[in-house]
């Protein structure tokens, strides 16, 4: 099994803007005063500039433009709604807010197959959200893929039964927790594991700080020692510029990079960056737009594919 992949999906944005629908508990949302068409156009220029910013590196990068009828504004964020899996298993997951729905569309699958990758077997968990229940694919759960294990932080967009459906169906062990963010003078669950936590092959940045329960604290920590982690440890005030939602990835020649946005790589600090680039390059790119009113960063606009080849 391989905990990174050279290929990644990405979906280029048509209409763009901050989601009135998630922004109920995704507390990284924030309004810009500027109209939908600007904040989309803003929006298209960060995406662009990122896909050549991974392509320049050897990563490949299959682009699938949104569709405009459908009326998606967080459709950047293909990481929620799918993965992909080295035995040509596809899996679709249950989102929270109903228009985010749309986003899984059947062409996106044959575009894949287009490009040489082989799906022939889907799960799909998507009905239970008419029983509002959630499990935001790899927002709520950080999968280390060669010790079958789903770290999940549970929130309303991660249910701890569908969890563990999940994990019973692609033999994964499920490390359960919930982490808080301070929202207003309260702790409150955060929305997706994947901006406190991020899984490299031989290490972890992880904000521990935002898992209040000592006990699940303990136990996170023990899986990653266990499987020979590097534990880089972020503050709270570094998750919010999201040096969380970060993801490996292999470029060409087999060269390992670690994907983050602008605003992620200026909040670390010499230490972790030392401690990162031990283990492989930094790849950074301006998604202030993106992240501002979408509330979700780097790692959320990449859905890694790890099918086989036909």
């Amino acid at each position: 099994m391989r905990q990174i992949t050279d290929t990644l999906l990405m979906v280029r944005p048509v209409a763009f803007r901050m989601n009135e629908q998630t922004a109920v508990n995704n507390y990284f949302q924030e309004g810009l005063q500027l109209e939908n068409e600007k904040i989309n156009k803003k929006a298209q220029e960060e995406f662009d500039a990122f896909v050549e910013k991974l392509r320049s590196v050897g990563v490949k990068v299959i682009v699938v433009s949104d569709d405009e009828k459908l009326d998606t504004p967080d459709s950047i964020f293909p990481n929620n709604w799918v993965t992909f899996h080295e035995d040509a298993t596809a899996v679709l997951y249950p989102l929270f807010a109903v228009n985010r729905r749309r986003e899984r569309r059947a062409e996106i699958f044959e575009k894949i197959e287009e490009e040489g990758f082989r799906i022939d077997n889907v799960i799909d968990y998507t009905s239970a959200e008419e029983e509002d229940l959630f499990l935001e694919s790899t927002g709520s759960l950080i999968l280390d893929r060669v010790h079958e294990k789903a770290y999940c932080a549970l929130s309303p967009r991660a249910h701890e039964e569908l969890l563990i459906e999940f994990c019973e169906d692609l033999e994964f062990t499920p490390v359960i927790f919930t982490a808080y963010q301070d929202v207003g003078g309260k702790r409150m669950p955060i929305y997706h594991t994947n901006v406190m936590m991020c899984l490299a092959e031989n290490f972890a940045v992880i904000c521990l700080d935002s898992i209040d329960d000592p006990k699940e604290r303990k136990n996170v920590v023990k899986h990653l020692k266990a499987d020979g982690k590097e534990i880089i440890e972020i503050t709270e005030a570094q998750m919010h510029h999201y040096a969380g939602n970060m993801l490996q990835v292999m470029g060409a020649d087999g060269k390992k990079y670690l994907v983050m946005s602008e605003s992620a790589r200026k909040s670390l600090l010499p230490l972790q960056v030392a401690a990162i680039e031990k283990h492989c390059e930094i790849l950074s790119s301006d998604l202030t737009t993106i992240e501002t009113c979408g509330g979700g960063s780097a790692r959320c606009m990449l859905a890694e594919v790890f099918l086989p080849k036909k």
